[in-house]
């Protein structure tokens, strides 16, 4: 049975069209424990999207679905909940937070979790 992760989407959207929306169902469906943090307060599948930082413990991935002239104010937030990797899904790439993810000993990765969802690299 493959391991199961718990993941953050950072950027959660209850838009059915944005790509963050479809992880969270796709996570979901590969039962994926996922937490969510998006604009505002709402519920995404069985997800509930909480407007602000929250105090969660064992991520295994943060994966990213937030431009990076907004990623700042979450750099200290998701290095200290020292996940195994970050995924910085096509658009949220960032230099600077990959750089920091590595001196922490997190793994960065610059990719599409819905690709790697469906080609089980997850």
């Amino acid at each position: 049975m493959p391991e199961k992760k718990k993941t953050l989407v950072l950027g959660a959207s209850d838009n059915p069209s944005r790509y963050s929306n479809i992880a969270i169902h796709r996570l979901r469906e590969k039962d994926h424990p996922v937490v969510a943090i998006g604009r505002s307060k709402t519920l995404v599948s069985d997800v509930p999207v909480s407007d602000s930082k929250i105090s969660i413990s064992d991520i295994d991935t943060v994966t990213l679905y937030l431009n990076p002239s907004h990623q700042g104010q979450y750099y200290d937030y998701i290095l200290s909940l020292k996940p195994r990797r970050i995924i910085f899904n096509p658009g949220a790439e960032n230099p600077e937070l990959y750089d920091l993810a590595k001196k922490e000993g997190i793994d960065p990765v610059n990719a599409c979790t819905l690709v790697m969802l469906s080609t089980n690299q997850y």
